[in-house]
């Protein structure tokens, strides 16, 4: 930029210079000359650069276009080349959406009072130089007047507080931003959130950052401290795990400061045109399942962001013109719910919303569970769950709008719809590990889920009714426990995740036993499909299964091996007639199968599923020791690939 200043005549008058400028909507408009009292004349940069290369073509890259009477993007840079709109970006999931919440009628503030506070602070904003501004900004004592009394800031803290631990505390990480007016609003702002909530300071949850300036109170700096701590702050707030949850900020962090899952900013600054949708793109990144950002108006911005819409596309103009929650997302959510309700037509739960009794919820819960899962029809449970996920989607955003009985009725479809995606293909809460399921960990989540829908809650709710926190193929409670259940649907898809799982873990574990029980169930589907098996009768069948899953893991502990070892066990044993043969000598079996898994345990090393030599060591050692001990009998050959084929599986998902 220098280079342009030094010289008065142009540098290249050729017509193939391209210019293009990044943030295009910041410093291209000094197209003036401004002379001060001593004569000396000062030139815009912009018409420093366009007089330097008169030629040139010039090409604006923004993201937030300006159109005010002095100053327009278009007219410096000419039309558009290509417009990448926010519809198109919500489209390809490059950003998402953002909504609006009004709540300046909590801080009962007179809408003429904010109207002059508006042009106030349009004033202040709109000066031509930094030297202006600040010789102006003793007009904020206008502002202080208004939003700085302190029954206001009280009001406003109060709402703040109650609107993010009722609505947006849970919400995706639970980050939230709160923008103030000033600085010394800010740390009221601050302190008073810290007298409501005191253990918010003590655990790190609530910070502020801002710039600061020598003549700041002391105590300001134990707050905001230096750069470095500014730093510090910002690789906390944009950590998903760490305990900072809530940021008071005044002008930093307001462009260019990504945390994707920020999903609500409270904003208490009168802001316009670019600097107010730079603000608000905070809130509209991409973060996992995030349906959209918040931004809860406590000055009455509304007019500022539809003046802002004016100087994007036409298309963002419709789809984005008007983002209050109460004329869209409340809405959608009362639509959605109203869907679910249908899909449980057949089966009251509406003593949920009156019941005190955890135990009465469960048993509402388990019911409405059993209705959804309707034998054979996956069409009405898929369904479901993608009703119930718009319908929540939505109620995230609206949560201040809705009713106590609202909510209450949208946390209990929310328990509904997760414990659908735990039983069924479409999510899953058993574990690799043997098929289990911890009753414990499952009680723990919907309850949560429950806390942050329902006021009262009265212990755990025991989903299952059993007394054992372990939910296991292997628990002879649990499976006499699942034949006594009244719902049956629920008791159904229960056991066939668990048994699905089981076999996914024999898989890895043993050749013989996932080969049976996969046949097994498979036959029982062909069978059910066909119209040869019932849904009882499939029940019935896979319930025999889950018994005979059991009986074998009982002998395996009887006779004294591990669930590793009696793979090799079983392995050993195919086909029948080599069975029969050490029926009588059974404890020599028992003490191959021990000595098998040893060898199999010392032979393995890091590289195994690389290098062929350590395959083709394997498999000699396996059959001199196999050889050893004359197995397998004479005759029976063909029990030596089974063996050999349950050493490769091992070998390949061992640890």
């Amino acid at each position: 930029m220098q280079k342009f200043e030094e010289e008065a005549i142009a540098l290249s008058e050729r017509k193939n210079v391209v210019v293009m400028v990044d943030e295009a909507h910041r410093g291209q408009y000094g197209f003036e000359e401004k002379y001060d009292r001593d004569g000396k004349k000062h030139t815009g940069t912009a018409l420093l650069i366009r007089r330097a290369l008169p030629n040139a073509t010039f090409i604006g890259f923004t993201g937030t276009p300006i159109s005010a009477e002095d100053r327009s993007t278009r007219e410096v840079f000419g039309d558009y080349i290509d417009v990448y709109d926010m519809t198109q970006a919500v489209e390809d999931d490059a950003t998402r959406p953002v909504f609006y919440e009004s709540r300046v009628v909590a801080l009962k503030l007179d809408q003429g009072i904010l109207a002059k506070v508006d042009d106030e602070y349009e004033k202040l904003t709109e000066q031509a130089n930094a030297e202006t501004i600040d010789a102006s900004k003793r007009n904020f004592a206008n502002l202080d007047a208004v939003l700085g009394a302190p029954e206001v800031i009280d009001a406003l803290c109060q709402d703040i507080v109650e609107h993010y631990e009722t609505n947006r505390a849970h919400e995706l990480t639970g980050k939230a931003m709160i923008v103030a007016y000033s600085r010394p609003a800010a740390m009221a702002i601050y302190q008073r959130i810290c007298e409501l909530r005191p253990s918010w300071k003590d655990e790190g949850k609530l910070g502020v950052v801002m710039t600061m300036g020598n003549q700041d109170p002391e105590w300001w700096f134990d707050v905001v401290g230096n750069k470095a701590h500014v730093k510090e702050m910002a690789k906390r707030f944009k950590d998903d795990a760490d305990p900072l949850k809530i940021v008071i900020v005044v002008d930093m962090w307001l462009t260019g400061f990504d945390v994707p899952s920020l999903a609500t900013m409270y904003v208490y600054k009168p802001m316009r045109g670019y600097n107010l949708m730079q603000a608000i793109a905070r809130v509209n990144r991409v973060y996992k399942d995030k349906v959209g950002g918040l931004v809860v108006d406590y000055v009455g911005i509304a007019n500022a962001l539809k003046r802002a819409m004016k100087d994007y596309t036409k298309r963002d103009q419709k789809k984005y013109g008007d983002m209050d929650i109460g004329k869209t997302a409340y809405p959608k959510f009362l639509e959605k719910l109203a869907v679910c309700r249908d899909k449980m037509f057949g089966y009251d739960y509406s003593e949920f919303m009156s019941t005190e009794s955890a135990a009465h919820r469960s048993e509402l819960i388990t019911g409405g569970v059993n209705h959804i899962l309707a034998p054979g029809d996956e069409d009405t449970t898929r369904d479901f769950v993608e009703q119930a996920g718009v319908m929540l989607k939505a109620y995230g955003l609206a949560k201040s709008r809705a009713t106590d009985m609202q909510r209450i009725e949208a946390g209990y479809f929310q328990v509904v719809r997760e414990l659908i995606l735990q039983l069924t293909e479409q999510g899953g809460t058993c574990s690799k590990n043997g098929g289990k399921l911890t009753l414990k960990q499952v009680n723990e989540r919907i309850n949560a889920l429950l806390e942050q829908n329902i006021v009262h809650t009265d212990g755990v709710i025991d989903l299952f009714k059993v007394e054992d926190e372990t939910v296991s193929i292997f628990d002879p409670k649990f499976l006499s426990s699942l034949s006594r259940m009244k719902e049956r649907n629920l008791a159904y898809e229960l056991l066939k995740k668990l048994i699905d799982d089981q076999i996914k873990g024999y898989r890895r574990k043993s050749i013989t036993q996932a080969k049976k029980y996969s046949e097994l169930m498979q036959s029982m589907v062909n069978g059910y499909l066909n119209g040869q098996l019932t849904n009882a009768e499939v029940f019935e069948e896979m319930l025999k299964m889950a018994k005979e899953m059991l009986s074998e893991n009982q002998k395996a502990k009887e006779l004294g091996l591990s669930e590793e070892e009696f793979a090799f066990y079983e392995a050993l044993t195919q086909p029948q007639a080599v069975a029969d043969y050490y029926r009588e000598r059974n404890d020599e079996l028992v003490a191959i199968t021990q000595e098998l898994a040893a060898k199999m345990r010392e032979m393995r090393t890091v590289d195994w599923q690389k290098k062929q030599s350590a395959r083709a060591a394997m498999r000699v050692a396996i059959k001199r020791l196999l050889k050893h001990h004359k197995y397998p009998p004479e005759g029976m050959e063909s029990a030596l690939a089974t063996v050999m084929d349950q050493c490769e599986l091992w070998a390949d998902n061992a640890a």
